[in-house]
């Protein structure tokens, strides 16, 4: 069931609560399409959950109870990777499978066995899309790779997410967002002036490689419609990164510009484009880069001989940057927000996430979505962030349990008989 939340968790309005009803009837844009997760980590499955989330048919393919994946995934549920706060793994990996897995179907698969392999292969014969998260080498040490997929099904398109890539002095380099962000420059240009760099929390290096697998696959699906062919996507989180840090590396490969941390235009150096300390110990942020968003801050603060110096350096400055400080330390948070919201200036309160949610243009938009969850109780869900006037998509389900469905795909999908399945249980296939 697709529902709004109630009004203490970002409830829609009602003009909005029609429309999204109204959409319910709508054709998804992706419903022909059959997708295969192999993912084994979040940022596939962030992928995926999109093209879910559009209507694809997605089957998350998981190691059964008895691999060594799933033993290793058993210790950190037994709570031995623990820390004094209380944190463990078992907990982030219930969230991560939780969050990004709605809309998905769930089979447990020993790819490692003759019988897994061939039951994959009658999966991919049936389907558009296959990802996977794997190193280079595995997909073809199992078998399974785009090489021996294709001659059974030319028309998939194969997605693989990595590191590094199938080349290079890092190919089999293991890694996570902290490495290929740091090793892309993102990680140096983050923090204060002077101090270490600060690790983003938004994952840098995941989730925009999943955002351009998503472009490589709805490109690749666009492509066969003309040639008839799927074709074979490689998208690195290395790479990834420093398409995102597009701007910066331009300016220095052309120019030797390096962006250090607080030292650059959009990490903390100018007075207009900064974060401030409000009375009551909370932040509030002004982006006014254009001059005339300057003008109009500076005239609001009864401040007009600052406007001829939004650029200047040195100790005018610092000067600026003093009286900003000392200034918002004046009213609170909300009270500078309330103050200056019609303005014409560019401003935003610094939210934790108890309070993002409370706020009346997120509750307005709707992005916060609830499903019944067939354990019981209610699971809100961050809705999907672009809307479609003609196929908009729709959270319909939650995250399935591990090999929910490995049933009815064996049999139904697949068309095995129930004494084959009975025997893949048996040889722990499934």
């Amino acid at each position: 069931m697709y529902a709004i939340p109630s009004r203490g968790s970002c409830i829609k309005l009602g003009e909005r609560k029609i429309s999204i009803e109204r959409s319910l009837a709508k054709m998804m844009a992706l419903e022909q399409i059959k997708v295969i997760d192999l993912s084994t980590s979040g940022p596939g499955n962030f992928a995926t959950m999109y093209l879910g989330d559009l209507g694809a048919e997605v089957i998350l393919v998981a190691p059964p109870p008895t691999s060594s994946v799933r033993a290793s995934a058993s210790s950190y549920a037994k709570g031995q990777y623990s820390d004094s706060y209380g944190w463990s793994m078992a907990n982030a990996l219930k969230v991560l499978h939780e969050s990004l897995n709605r809309n998905k179907k769930s089979m447990t698969l020993n790819l490692k066995t003759p019988e897994g392999r061939d039951i994959f292969c009658e999966l991919a014969k049936k389907s558009d899309v296959i990802v996977d998260g794997f190193r280079p080498g595995v997909t073809k040490r199992l078998g399974i790779d785009y090489e021996t997929i294709r001659e059974i099904n030319p028309r998939i398109i194969y997605c693989s997410m990595s590191g590094y890539g199938y080349d290079g002095p890092y190919r089999d380099l293991p890694g996570h967002d902290i490495n290929f962000t740091s090793l892309a420059g993102g990680l140096d240009m983050v923090g204060e002036k002077g101090g270490p760099p600060s690790i983003p929390m938004n994952v840098f290096a995941d989730w925009s490689t999943a955002l351009h697998a998503i472009i490589g696959i709805l490109t690749s699906l666009a492509a066969r419609q003309s040639t008839g062919r799927g074709q074979f996507i490689e998208v690195t989180y290395l790479e990834s990164v420093l398409s995102m840090l597009n701007p910066f590396h331009y300016d220095y490969l052309n120019h030797g510009t390096i962006y250090r941390r607080g030292e650059n235009f959009y990490n903390g150096v100018n007075p207009f484009y900064n974060v401030y300390e409000t009375k009551d110990g909370k932040y509030f942020t002004i982006g006014c880069n254009e001059p005339g968003f300057w003008e109009n801050l500076c005239r609001t603060l009864g401040r007009e001989d600052f406007i001829p110096h939004q650029f200047t350096q040195g100790e005018k400055k610092q000067e600026i940057i003093t009286w900003l400080k000392e200034t918002f330390l004046t009213r609170t948070r909300d009270e500078w927000f309330d103050f200056l919201e019609d303005k014409n200036i560019p401003i935003g309160k610094v939210y934790s996430s108890d309070e993002v949610f409370t706020d009346p243009h997120i509750c307005s938009r709707g992005i916060v979505v609830e499903l019944d969850h067939p354990k019981g109780g209610k699971i809100k869900h961050i809705g999907i962030p672009f809307k479609l006037s003609d196929t908009p998509g729709r959270v319909r389900s939650v995250a399935p349990e591990i090999g929910q469905h490995t049933q009815s795909i064996i049999t139904e999908m697949l068309n095995y008989t129930k004494e084959d399945l009975a025997k893949f249980q048996e040889q722990q296939v499934i």
